[in-house]
Order: C-alpha cells, then structure tokens, then sequence
C-alpha cells in the first residue's frame, strides 16, 4: 500500500512544475537569442535552464529524503518487533 501524504504530492507537482520552467526557460532563451548565432543560442539555452534545474535537483533531493524516513520507519518498527520477539 503506497499511499502518499500532502507534502509527497505537493513535491510531485513542483518536480513537475520545475521540469516546466526547464522547457519553457531554454526554449525561450533559445529563441531569442537565436538571431545571435547557434552557439549563443544554445548557450542561452543553458543559462535559460539553470534555474528550472536548480529546482529539480532540490525537489528531489528532498523527495530522496521523505522515501529515506519512511524506510527508517519501516526499519524502527521491524526492529521493535524483533527485540519484542527476542524478550
């Protein structure tokens, strides 16, 4: 049973909506700087995304963290059972 909380879903939707400012970012970085030359462009591209990806490494990060409490959880709690087992 995977059932998420508020905070799991709220982290899904800014991944989502960091993946968004990614796109969005470079293309229009791209595009107007198009007019430049390919390397500029691409360049801006780049730099147009940096922020979107800032983002999402940090939004992941913490969804890493959220999975790595509820398996420390998970852990305590079969631990617990052990040592009642053991007395």
């Amino acid at each position: 049973m995977n059932k998420q909380t508020f905070f799991e879903k709220l982290l899904s939707l800014l991944q989502g909506v960091s993946w968004a400012l990614v796109i969005v970012g470079s293309t229009s970085f791209f595009l107007s700087m198009y007019h430049l030359g390919l390397f500029l462009a691409l360049f801006g591209a780049f730099v147009g995304a940096l922020l979107g990806l800032f983002f999402v490494v940090a939004f992941e990060v913490a969804q890493i963290q959220v999975d790595k409490l509820k398996e420390m959880k998970k852990q305590t709690q079969l631990l617990e059972k052990l040592t009642k087992q053991t007395e």
